[in-house]
C-alpha cells in the first residue's frame, strides 16, 4: 500500500519518519523500534500514536513509501478471549 511519510532530517541528513499518512488518517510516529537497509530500500519498524506497529519501506531510487506490515495494538481478541495477531 502506497503511503505518504513526513520526515525529520537530522544533523547528518538521515531522514527519520515522524508522521505517516494513509487516506485521511495521520499517524504520529511515537518510536522508531528498528531500522535496516537494503541496497535500494530503507525499512523502519515504528510504533504509531494509535499504539499499532508498522513496517514502512522507503524506495531510495523513486522516493516512494510503502506500508509493508501493520499490527493493531493488542492483537485481535476472539470471542473465547484468546488474543491473536492480524
Amino acid at each position: 500500500m502506497q503511503i505518504q511519510v513526513d520526515c525529520y532530517a537530522g544533523y547528518r541528513g538521515e531522514e527519520t519518519p515522524r508522521f505517516i499518512r494513509m487516506a485521511d488518517n495521520k499517524i504520529e510516529v511515537i518510536e522508531v523500534v528498528d531500522r535496516w537497509l537494503a541496497p535500494d530500500h530503507r525499512y523502519f519498524k515504528i510504533t504509531g500514536d494509535d499504539e499499532a506497529t508498522y513496517i514502512i519501506c522507503h524506495d531510495t531510487v523513486t522516493g516512494g513509501w510503502e506500508l509493508v506490515f501493520y499490527r493493531v495494538a493488542g492483537g485481535i481478541t476472539a470471542q473465547d478471549g484468546e488474543v491473536g495477531e492480524s
